[in-house]
């Protein structure tokens, strides 16, 4: 079975795993070393258990923890190329592990196949994955100011999504942020606000996906009632009943499996 856990999810660290059989992937390490190897010890896997790293962008709350993850792990690293850009001028080491993903181009990786999509955020090469299992198929889109044409072409059929609902849009314009990151987080290199993920879950709900994980809230502009309250409702008025979780912040989730299913409707 496939399963997924978040490890972290939020503007204070993201780390998120993707589970079939024997193989294991790491979808960003924005959280230390340490935390990631905790929360693996309690999957009862370890650092040599990881057959590789997929790093969604270059932003410190998903990368925090890969220089020391660098010195304790052998695993190869694989993003969009410029991505892998980034990081090797940040981090020494980098370079001779990293791959380059193609957008749009499947790549077998033991028993899944990842397909990496360009997102649209402020950090060069930003993207998100899916990835395609004997027994199913997952999506995560996250940092993203909008729902890219390659994401919608792509993530439509997946099984189970991990979707940001970063801000409700007006807790985001009365709250305490400065005037430019307002606009920074609503901009088209921002963050998805409620609405937002909404409509695009919607569209995965009709077709197949059976459930939803709700990703990377905002702290200061968001709460997990908000967010699913939003959801829900667009779920709802569309006649559809997903599974619906919000991902924690700051622990290890419970196992969301990978089951392909009918269409979920009420």
């Amino acid at each position: 079975m496939t399963t997924v856990h978040t490890l972290a999810s939020g503007s204070s660290g993201n780390a998120l795993l993707v589970s079939c059989g024997a193989t294991h992937l790491l979808v960003d390490a924005g959280i230390s070393c340490r935390r990631i190897t905790t929360s693996l010890a309690a999957l009862r896997l370890g650092l040599d258990d990881l057959d590789a790293l997929l790093i969604t962008h270059t932003h410190s709350d998903h990368i925090a923890g890969l220089q020391t993850m660098l010195k304790k792990s052998s695993f190869p690293i694989l993003s969009s190329g410029r991505v892998g850009r980034e990081l090797a001028y940040r981090l020494a080491g980098v370079e001779q592990r990293f791959q380059e993903l193609e957008f749009c181009q499947s790549f077998q990786i033991g028993c899944l196949a990842v397909t990496a999509f360009p997102t649209s955020h402020d950090a060069p090469g930003s993207c998100g994955f899916r990835f395609d299992g004997p027994d199913g198929s997952a999506g995560v889109l996250t940092d993203t100011g909008y729902v890219t044409q390659e994401a919608a072409d792509i993530l439509p059929g997946v099984d189970l999504a991990v979707l940001e609902a970063n801000h409700d849009v007006e807790a985001l314009r009365s709250g305490p942020y400065p005037y430019y990151l307002k606009v920074r987080i609503l901009g088209s290199e921002g963050h998805l606000c409620n609405e937002d993920a909404a409509r695009f879950a919607v569209t995965l709900a009709e077709a197949g996906a059976s459930e939803l994980v709700l990703a990377h809230l905002s702290k200061e502009n968001n709460t997990p009632a908000m967010a699913r309250n939003a959801v829900e409702t667009a779920l709802s008025a569309a006649g559809l009943a997903p599974a619906l979780t919000v991902a924690p912040r700051d622990c290890l989730s419970e196992a969301y499996p990978v089951i392909r299913r009918a269409v979920c409707r009420r």
